[in-house]
């Protein structure tokens, strides 16, 4: 019988006192980030049973607005290569590609 290997992901969230989030730092023993700082996360959760996607999206007050717009296309093109590993839909990956490269064109985003 394999022995089953156990993972820990740990977000902490300081917030104000109308629970905006002020702080965010996350920590991943297995690769060695400890009590990192962040200014926005994105979490998608597939639940099964329901058949629904269950999110936790936070940034804090002093994420800038261009940073989020880079937060947000690179979470996009990291969702279409997922999209490509899980499904091997090469012809929707490319359409979502497609759909990123106009998002960054639009909002004037390039790429470092």
């Amino acid at each position: 019988m394999s022995e089953f290997k156990k993972s820990e992901i740990n977000i902490e969230v300081v917030t104000d006192e109308n629970r905006v989030p002020e702080e965010i730092t996350w920590s991943a023993e297995d690769g060695n980030v400890y009590k990192e700082d962040a200014k926005a996360l994105m979490l998608s959760v597939w639940d099964s049973k329901s058949q629904e996607t269950l999110r936790i999206d936070l940034w804090t007050k002093d994420m800038p607005v261009d940073e989020m717009k880079k937060f947000f296309h690179q979470t996009l093109v990291s969702m279409s290569d997922t999209f490509n590993r899980a499904t091997q839909d090469e012809k929707m990956t490319a359409t979502m590609k497609d759909f990123c490269d106009y998002f960054a064109e639009k909002l004037e985003i390039t790429r470092k």
